[in-house]
């Protein structure tokens, strides 16, 4: 199972903003953007829905920014995934049985609902809170969850041969957690 993007900037930003929360700072998407090595514009884009379901507050002007709208012991890291992944399954057929014909026999989707449950069941018990003094217990900077540049290199299957250029292996790279 992979997470998008979305979740797990979304949860970077959120995280970013948890960190600022008692000291009261608003915190510009653009310092979040070149601290987390992501585009503004990206950003925006994940920001949007996390205004409207009230986890983010955000203020116009020069000294404008971000910030979130509860203490961040109250947003668990779980909602604010299934916010970003609509939903907190794993696979859709496990929270809707009307995707699949074969739902109410399907080993595979009590499979797939049990995942997403102990999954969600997992994220659900750690708030921004929680991570922000986990970070802080270990001496790191939650604005720095990932090495500038880190990168994921290859599949455990190895890289992956280009089709179209027979003879040539592509490495998949993807942004860090």
């Amino acid at each position: 199972m992979r997470l998008s993007t979305r979740s797990r900037y979304g949860v970077r930003l959120m995280l970013q903003l948890a960190a600022d929360y008692d000291n009261g700072r608003l915190s510009r998407l653009s310092e979040i953007a070149r601290s987390q090595s992501v585009s503004v514009k990206y950003l925006e884009q994940i920001v949007l829905p996390l205004k409207r379901s009230r986890y983010v507050m955000s203020y116009r002007g020069v000294k404008g920014g971000h910030r979130l709208a509860r203490h961040p012991g109250e947003i668990s890291v779980g909602e604010v995934v299934a916010l970003l992944e609509d939903g907190p399954h794993v696979v859709e057929c496990a929270g809707n049985v009307g995707v699949c014909e074969r739902a109410d026999e399907c080993v595979t989707r009590r499979l797939w609902k049990e995942a997403s449950e102990a999954f969600f069941g997992k994220l659900n018990s750690l708030t921004f809170q929680d991570l922000v003094e986990q970070a802080a217990e270990s001496g790191d900077d939650p604005a720095a969850l990932c090495p500038e540049g880190a990168k994921v290199l290859t599949s455990p299957a190895g890289p992956v041969k280009d089709k179209k250029r027979p003879g040539r292996k592509v490495t998949a790279t993807e942004p860090g957690p």
